[in-house]
């Protein structure tokens, strides 16, 4: 009962030292494995773990194999809960490098770290390509922390977060399958074998996953399901779904799931930010059970075998080396810039997948002797702990000196959805702003989808968009709600993150009648509100544009508007169109270029009244 409570309280612990200082959480979680684990047997009075997870004698967690049926359950809610965040829209662009890394840089990865494995280690040309089927894998645990903390092209992050997500399943199978080589003794059946195997897991896993994703989705709809049901009784139906395909196809079970999640996460489901932030809550737990335990389930003996050069000639080849030639080749004749591509390279930390099935598969060849079996999980842990300790200390870094790092980040957060925020964030839009619009209201969110917008259903009061990776470069914030409680709160919650550049909101009615005691934050005039903006909106449903020649010009055109014109002024927008938002204190705008524009919504300016 001690273990299993100190395991969850370090865990999270873990957890809130990886938020603090901005790292991946697999970092500390590893690190206390070990502490609890194989190097507890360095200063404990007997020379035994604190944490033994695999029943050994009169201790231990989990009795024979058990442990290993626990962490493939947990990893199915981990990717699931990652198919989750996979939308159709964010690869429009990426989306033919993204199937090349999934594909093309598998196979340099594999063949790749498998030389370098059995030349610098000597190791068996099985357990080499063993060793390399494993570390294919990147993993969303421990890149999404990394790429929340620096500011990168939508595309980027795009890419990395995608490749992260579908990968872990492709890894996977291919680990399985040089295992079940290894198993069955190199005989020659495996070639028809393995491939029968690689069609039924394709078959089940894309059948089950799609079948229970539409009837999940379909019970969700018609409310089959009682809210207060619907998160756990989703977590038994992915569980239920991984289980049964893997009866039907052994090792399909994370292919179905992860199946099941991207079908889900692209269906316009009610209630889906809550199901999303549940399964989001439960993989925090779930990862950091899963790490702290395998890290203290290796022996020291086992981390002895890797305290050599040798190891680090390993890493140094399958990171420098092996994963930008697949990155390279991945990307040829992409929209990608060299620049982006080496910091693709750069970032591919490997993870719960990776750590997992390497625990599993090393122990079981292990047992029944296979040559060199042992150095498999050391050697997967290692290039875990490595590449996470290298991406965590030096991705931003090594963003700035690939000039890959947004010193100004121009992307535009616009809290609410409604026909103003639509019609200005088309305009935006069309002026090669990156522009994403947040609304609870799923109306308005499928409207905006519906004009090409990138638009995210959910509540300001979950930190569901502070974890976005896709807003990395968003510096303006702009609160257009019409609920002034809600576009304060906006305000002060994000300032920091999404504002650096300018946060601003719309003036209450109250505000608008006291002009002395209009917010510094105000947003297009301190005398107009959101009633005033829906009802110009209503009346003339586009965005003008009216050239200006410089700030008097400006002045003169703001003065002549209040003083009764049917318009509230937006933006300015100068020859190079580079857009500045205009605030409350509209005549405090200076510097304004010889043809330029005033930017505006309502009635369209007569110059000849000007």
């Amino acid at each position: 009962m001690v273990e299993l409570a100190g395991i969850i309280i370090l865990g999270i612990l873990a957890q809130w030292v990886a938020w603090k200082f901005k790292i991946p959480a697999i970092l500390p979680l590893i690190l206390i494995g070990l502490l609890v684990g194989p190097i507890a047997t360095l200063y404990t009075e007997d020379g035994t773990k604190l944490i033994q997870p695999i029943w050994n004698g009169a201790e231990g967690l989990f009795p024979g194999e058990s442990l290993f049926y626990f962490v493939s359950l947990a990893i199915s809610i981990i990717l699931f809960e990652g198919g989750l965040t996979l939308r159709r829209e964010e690869i429009l662009n990426v989306g033919p490098v993204i199937l090349k890394l999934i594909t093309v840089a598998v196979v340099v990865t594999f063949l790749g770290a498998g030389l370098a494995a059995h030349f610098i280690f000597d190791l068996s040309w099985p357990i080499s390509f063993l060793f390399s089927a494993l570390i294919i894998v990147t993993g969303p645990t421990v890149i999404t922390p990394i790429l929340r903390n620096i500011p990168l092209k939508k595309d980027v992050s795009a890419v990395l977060k995608w490749e992260g997500i579908l990968i872990d399943p492709i890894g996977a199978l291919v680990a399985v399958l040089v295992f079940e080589f290894i198993s069955a003794g190199e005989g020659g059946t495996f070639t028809k074998t393995a491939f029968v195997e690689f069609g039924k897991i394709v078959l089940f896993g894309f059948t089950f996953g799609f079948t229970f994703a539409y009837g999940l989705a379909f019970g969700i709809k018609k409310k089959i399901i009682p809210h207060y049901l619907l998160n756990v009784f989703t977590l038994a139906i992915v569980l239920g779904v991984f289980v049964l395909s893997d009866a039907f196809a052994h090792e399909s079970g994370l292919l179905s799931v992860v199946v099941m999640g991207m079908v889900l996460g692209n269906i316009d489901l009610p209630n889906f930010e809550e199901l999303l932030y549940f399964k989001e809550s439960l993989s925090v737990l779930l990862i950091s059970i899963l790490f702290i335990l395998l890290a203290a389930n290796i022996n020291i003996e086992e981390l002895q075998l890797i305290l050599n050069w040798d190891a680090v000639l390993l890493f140094a080849a399958v990171v420098f080396v092996v994963r930008p030639i697949g990155v390279f080749l991945s990307s040829r004749k992409s929209g990608l810039k060299t620049n982006e591509k080496l910091f693709i390279s750069w970032v591919g930390p490997r993870g719960i997948v990776a750590a997992g099935i390497a625990s599993l598969f090393g122990l079981k060849l292990a047992k029944i002797g296979e040559p060199g079996a042992e150095y498999i999980t050391p050697l997967v842990f290692m290039i875990v702990l490595g590449t996470v300790l290298l991406n965590a200390t030096t991705a931003r870094l090594f963003a700035k000196m690939v000039g890959v790092f947004l010193s100004k980040s121009e992307g535009i957060l616009i809290i609410g959805a409604s026909k103003v925020s639509r019609l200005i964030g088309s305009y935006l839009k069309t002026n090669s702003r990156h522009v994403v619009l947040v609304d609870s209201n799923r109306d308005n969110i499928r409207k905006a989808k519906s004009l090409g917008l990138e638009a995210i259903e959910g509540s300001i009061y979950n930190d569901q968009l502070k974890d976005n990776v896709e807003l990395n470069d968003v510096g303006f914030l702009m609160a257009l709600t019409g609920n002034t409680d809600i576009n304060k709160f906006a305000i002060d919650k994000f300032r920091d993150q999404f504002g650096e550049n300018g946060s601003f909101r719309l003036v209450s009615s109250e505000e608008m009648n006291d002009p002395e005691n209009n917010p510094d934050e105000g947003l297009f005039s301190h005398t107009d509100d959101y009633i005033k903006l829906m009802e110009l909106a209503e009346k003339y449903p586009s965005i003008q544009e009216m050239k200006i020649n410089d700030a008097s010009h400006y002045h003169s055109l703001i003065q002549t508007i209040k003083e009764g014109q049917d318009i509230i002024p937006l933006f300015i927008k100068d020859p190079d169109s580079n857009i500045r938002i205009i605030s409350a204190y509209s005549e405090k705008m200076e510097q304004i270029n010889e043809d330029s524009f005033l930017v505006y919504i309502g009635k369209p300016i007569d110059v000849e009244e000007i």
